[in-house]
């Protein structure tokens, strides 16, 4: 006997999906849209790590793994629903966010200070961290945003808020300790 296994479901097919409590909601819901940011910055760190090693590459890894967590926060809604009920789901912690910062601190320690905006750019593994701000940035925006409005683990946030400050760190690590950096020249064009 053959059995399938199908990506597919079909359940998706009407334009809604369901968060991690089983509610269905329409795929450009807000919880929704700030998941799968989160998701999206994820794919951009898989393409950073095809030009990182050694260390950075296992901070990578590990940066990938929190925002698998981090997208298992943000879609399941109704937190003191949960814990009322006994349940408790996997949210993040500040203990994440206090490795960021360490991390932080220790490459920023080996870096000059900037005198100027930097272009994103330099060596491809800068470029690639760069994209991964941006698009953290936007996951961030995206969270403060279902925030307003609805129940959000503050962890999440502001560790999408280190996150991008990270990027922009360790981008600087892979322009040859910033050595490398592209600089901003206000009106170099006009």
């Amino acid at each position: 006997m053959v059995v399938l296994n199908r990506i597919y479901t079909r359940t998706g097919d009407t334009g809604e999906t369901a968060l991690g409590n089983g509610a269905r909601v329409a795929k450009h819901d807000a919880r929704v849209e700030a998941y799968g940011t989160v998701d999206e910055t994820n794919a951009t760190v898989g393409l950073a790590r095809l030009h990182a090693s050694g260390d950075l590459d296992a901070q990578l890894a590990m940066i990938q793994n929190d925002l698998f967590d981090l997208g298992a926060d943000l879609c399941r809604p109704d937190m003191a629903r949960d814990h009322e009920a006994g349940y408790v789901p996997l949210r993040m912690i500040a203990t994440q966010v206090d490795r960021l910062e360490a991390e932080i601190d220790a490459m920023n320690a080996a870096l000059q200070p900037l005198r100027s905006f930097i272009l994103p750019g330099g060596s491809a593994l800068a470029a690639h961290l760069h994209l991964c701000r941006t698009v953290c940035r936007r996951a961030e925006r995206l969270a403060v945003r279902l925030a307003a409005s609805e129940d959000v683990n503050e962890h999440a946030i502001t560790y999408l808020n280190r996150l991008s400050d990270w990027f922009f760190v360790a981008g600087r690590i892979a322009n040859n300790d910033g050595r490398d950096d592209v600089l901003w020249v206000p009106g170099a064009n006009r």
